[in-house]
């Protein structure tokens, strides 16, 4: 069978896991699905001077509603069933799934040409990316993998597994945060590869499950909601959603097609502390500065 150039085989059979990994590989394929001064307000003192002395007054459990404005605005390519994105060093890091059509790219952020595009084999999914030191991680969905590359060229090093699905993908500088579509997010060590402690979220003390996209933002974990247009902001030690940003409109109607999809990544440019956002197969990327909600 023929294979497109840098197409990635599915580890599981002895040629294409040489393919896929140069080194050994241990563990059988379990398938079966930190710069500038921030342009915008850094979230840490953001929720200091919303939330205040009025959160300790209130229900520990209350949740800050945030707003946002729009300050710019890139398009990129639609055709992107954004799954997971990363933004470094002038780069943008985007993972794109679904079957037959999932692929890891690298563009210029400024103007937003594609530098390396790498296609996974088709049975893989593509979801969240995240990039620790000089390695990227990429999640699979339902094949429970956890993908290695090497950050500057993108080729592929090593696969290990993972336990649960994979969804959404971060780090905090030490270990990955992945989320795998329930209440929980999953703290791993890069090294050992082992999962320290699975964090519950919760939302007004109930559990808030359909965690997707990740990104750490000064010192605490943002995430898209699935199958919503909602960002919520959780304490990385308690498991609480202190901040919710809702972002319903952002993509107007006249600009969604029939297979436009819900709001899907989130990234901080660590150059100058902007945040920016996106969904599956939009048409833009904006850049929000988060603000004050009513």
């Amino acid at each position: 069978m023929r294979r497109t150039a840098g197409q990635h085989d599915l580890p599981g059979a002895p040629a294409p896991v040489q393919r896929l990994v140069p080194g050994p590989v241990t563990g059988p394929l379990p398938y079966s699905r930190p710069g500038a001064q921030p342009a915008v307000i850094r979230l840490r003192a953001l929720l200091v001077l919303l939330l205040g002395p009025a959160l300790l007054a209130t229900s520990a459990w209350a949740v800050e509603p945030l707003d946002y404005r729009v300050l710019a605005k890139k398009p990129q390519e639609r055709r992107n069933f954004i799954q997971g994105l990363e933004i470094l060093d002038g780069k943008l890091y985007v993972s794109s799934g679904h079957y037959g059509q999932s692929r890891l790219m690298r563009y210029n952020f400024s103007d937003m040409n594609l530098e390396v595009s790498k296609s996974l084999n088709r049975r893989l999914f593509a979801e969240g990316v995240t990039i620790l030191g000089p390695r990227l991680y990429q999640l699979t969905w339902r094949e429970r993998m956890m993908l290695v590359f090497d950050r500057q060229s993108l080729e592929a090093l090593e696969w290990f597994p993972i336990k649960g699905q994979g969804w959404g993908l971060t780090n905090n500088g030490e270990q990955l945060i992945y989320s795998d579509g329930s209440d929980r997010l999953h703290f791993m060590s890069p090294d050992t590869r082992s999962v320290s402690r699975s964090l519950r979220v919760t939302e007004n003390g109930r559990p808030l499950d359909r965690i997707n996209e990740l990104e750490w933002i000064d010192g605490r974990v943002w995430a898209n909601i699935w199958q919503t247009d909602r960002i919520v902001v959780i304490n990385p030690e308690s498991g609480v959603v202190e901040a919710s940003l809702d972002l319903q409109g952002l993509l107007p109607a006249s600009e969604r097609r029939p297979d436009t999809d819900v709001l899907n990544g989130i990234a901080r440019d660590p150059a100058d502390g902007s945040i920016w956002v996106t969904g599956k197969r939009w048409p833009w990327l904006y850049k929000i500065e988060v603000q004050q909600g009513n």
